[in-house]
């Protein structure tokens, strides 16, 4: 039996996700997507995330985004 590898999800990066699909909507719902900024915020907080980092593309790197993390 194969176990695939499982990239680890970056801290707060399913919040961000969803807040930036929710502000891409067609149908922008501007209540729904206060909620999930709401949200992401409050991940940050609690993570005491720093800063939000996006791969560049020409570095073949998997996932949406990475962050930095205060010391």
């Amino acid at each position: 039996m194969r176990m695939e590898k499982k990239l680890p999800q970056p801290v707060c990066g399913q919040e961000a996700v969803n807040l930036l699909n929710c502000v891409s909507e067609s149908k922008f719902d501007q209540e729904k997507c206060v909620l999930l900024l709401q949200s992401l915020r409050e991940c940050v907080l609690s993570k005491k995330v720093k800063k939000f980092l996006i791969p560049s593309q020409d570095h073949n790197q998997d996932g949406a985004a990475s962050l930095s993390k205060r010391p």
